[in-house]
């Protein structure tokens, strides 16, 4: 993998970690609202997608290594 394919990576990885953030406040902010629990279950829903892909991103990066 090219040292350009890994930066994109990375900064692919920067900004779904902070969507991933933000839809953390988001929540907190829903749940102490009051909002309704099926609106704060999509966004767990959402979260958890990001989550996934996050990890997907990060096992792109850190090469595996055989100990």
């Amino acid at each position: 993998m090219s040292e350009q394919d890994q930066a994109e990576i990375r900064l692919e990885f920067a900004r779904l970690k902070q969507e991933h953030a933000d839809f953390d406040a988001a929540i907190n902010a829903m749940i102490a609202t009051g909002c309704d629990p099926l609106q704060i279950q999509r966004m767990k829903k959402k979260k958890l997608v990001l989550k996934d892909r996050l990890k997907a991103l990060e096992s792109s990066i850190i090469p595996d290594i055989i100990a």
